[in-house]
């Protein structure tokens, strides 16, 4: 039996992980997997320190991570939160994962308009909607949601 996830509940514990990772030093992203039943089985910010990882958004960090220690089925029923819409690599990796939802704070749009042309995030303005549809599959989009509470930890971190 599949439980109601409370969307803006999880999605809000997404957007206070993103801004423990700005207090830390990191950008301020970060992304939840969530159970079927509503437990949040990972956490992860994004890892692009110390190494520079461009690739290290913290959704693609989650779906290695996830894909390489959980079982298929388990993950054919789980939900990933995202403070920020998942890119284009994100989408990817989540649909790679075999995900059965995406629920995202801010859009890529919104994002863009944030960051502009920061060097760091160069941000691709491609819905992950438009990345889904692609699939052979369908991956339950829902977003964007709480937009000003995830856009506000962004305040001054792109300047």
């Amino acid at each position: 039996m599949t439980t109601a996830l409370d969307h803006e509940k999880l999605l809000r514990i997404a957007i206070a992980e993103s801004r423990k990772a700005r207090e830390s030093g990191v950008h301020p992203f970060a992304s939840i997997l969530v159970g079927a039943e509503g437990e949040v089985l990972m956490t992860q910010h994004n890892a692009y320190e110390p190494d520079h990882d461009m690739t290290g958004h913290a959704e693609r960090v989650l779906m290695t991570r996830a894909s390489t220690t959980l079982p298929r089925e388990l993950l054919a029923n789980c939900t990933i939160y995202t403070s920020a819409e998942p890119c284009a690599m994100c989408a990817g990796a989540s649909y790679w994962t075999g995900l059965k939802q995406v629920v995202y704070g801010m859009s890529q749009a919104d994002l863009k308009a944030i960051t502009g042309n920061h060097l760091e995030n160069p941000t691709l303005d491609l819905p992950c909607r438009t990345v889904f549809a692609a699939g052979q599959r369908v991956v339950k989009v829902i977003g964007p949601m709480l937009e000003e509470e995830a856009a506000r930890v962004h305040d001054g971190a792109w300047d």
